[in-house]
């Protein structure tokens, strides 16, 4: 069949996951993406010329529909439905199709997700947003904590001075001490969103490597660390003391629930680096990405808090501020990132993706 001269090779639109497909007014397919491909399980050759109602059942209902007279003043009627992809039976690929009506062909036009990686997206852009509300929540706190705190101190500080009595001045040293602490946990929680980002290109094993050795220097028996690196990665652009902290962060977790691994010395810390081909990242699909996995072989993380552990003042340590992690996913979002854990009783699996490369042209379209 001879191409479409409205789809020419090399289209933007073979760079989205999301997979297309046009059809022309008597329903046979004109157009197929790459990824219609995937999703179909049919190659583009087999795809153009036949119907769609061999791709999708209910093709004949939506041709019917959507080019009947009675439509054809809504340009915007849209139908989404979700379904197995009868010609993929091998994959039982469980797909969601967005179809509307499409003037370049007066056909069709087929939206086909893969429903799986559209309820990850979905799911992740839902905890996204609840983070970062209870983030906004907290720093709207913390600065209407900071004024009365250091009116308490300061009252505290003068009540000390006019008492007499040791016992009593006993109270008022408790008072200053944990309006200090408060203060401190405050200056915490506001910190990263005081200092701007400095930007450069960045080797990131140099940034692994300083972290491995701040570790050690704390936990220097009992505690191995296997590095497993891809030395093709190439330099990344973002803040290397941002970076710095992210990986900090993550280990010195890791090494404080090593403790007792590391009182036996089988304590493990494991790095691995990656450079992954075609990665979506939230929406957007990018044609290179650095895959950091930070595993060790400790208890893992308790169950009720494995899906907040990235929330702000959720911990699973006794004398833990819960401010490590939700520090270290907003650094990584700033690098237009992301970083989720896998975790079992034996081994924890930090995973982190940045990208090597702009963003594919259009994004991911949650169709």
């Amino acid at each position: 069949m001879t191409k479409n001269a409205a789809w020419p090779e090399g289209s933007f639109l073979d760079s989205l996951a999301t997979g297309v497909l046009a059809t022309d007014p008597k329903g046979k397919i004109v157009y197929a993406n790459a990824a219609s491909e995937i999703l179909s399980g049919a190659s583009k050759n087999r795809l153009l010329g036949i119907s769609a109602e061999a791709v999708f059942p209910s093709a004949r209902r939506w041709t019917e529909r959507f080019l009947s007279d009675t439509v054809r003043g809504e340009p915007t009627l849209t139908e989404r439905t979700e379904m197995f992809c009868p010609s993929n039976p091998t994959e039982s690929r469980k797909v969601r199709v967005t179809v509307s009506r499409f003037p370049g062909t007066g056909g069709i036009l087929m939206e086909v997700s893969d429903l799986g990686a559209v309820l990850i997206a979905e799911n992740e852009a839902q905890k996204v947003g609840l983070s970062e509300t209870s983030r906004q929540v907290l720093r709207n706190l913390a600065h209407e904590i900071k004024n009365p705190l250091g009116g308490i101190r300061g009252a505290a500080q003068l009540l000390e001075g006019e008492l007499t009595n040791p016992e009593l001045r006993e109270y008022t040293g408790v008072i200053i001490s944990e309006a200090d602490r408060l203060q401190n946990l405050v200056d915490r929680l506001l910190a990263p969103y005081r200092t701007g980002r400095s930007l450069s290109d960045i080797n990131i094993h140099e940034v692994l490597e300083r972290v491995r050795q701040i570790i050690l220097a704390e936990f220097p028996k009992g505690l191995s660390f296997i590095r497993d690196y891809d030395v093709s990665v190439p330099t990344l652009r973002g803040d290397r003391e941002q970076l710095l902290q992210v990986f900090l962060n993550i280990e010195k977790n890791a090494a404080e629930a090593l403790d007792g691994k590391i009182a036996e010395g089988t304590a493990e810390i494991r790095v691995i680096t990656r450079v992954a081909q075609q990665v979506q990242i939230g929406l957007r699909r990018y044609r290179l990405a650095l895959s950091i996995h930070i595993q060790d072989n400790g208890p893992g993380v308790p169950p009720e808090i494995r899906d907040r552990i990235f929330y702000p003042l959720v911990t699973g340590k006794a004398n833990g501020s819960g401010l490590g992690l939700s520090l270290a996913q907003n650094f990584i979002r700033q690098h237009d990132g992301s970083i989720d854990v896998e975790s079992e009783p034996g081994k924890t699996d930090f995973r982190i993706l940045l990208p090597l490369s702009p963003p594919e042209t259009g994004d991911i379209s949650p169709a």
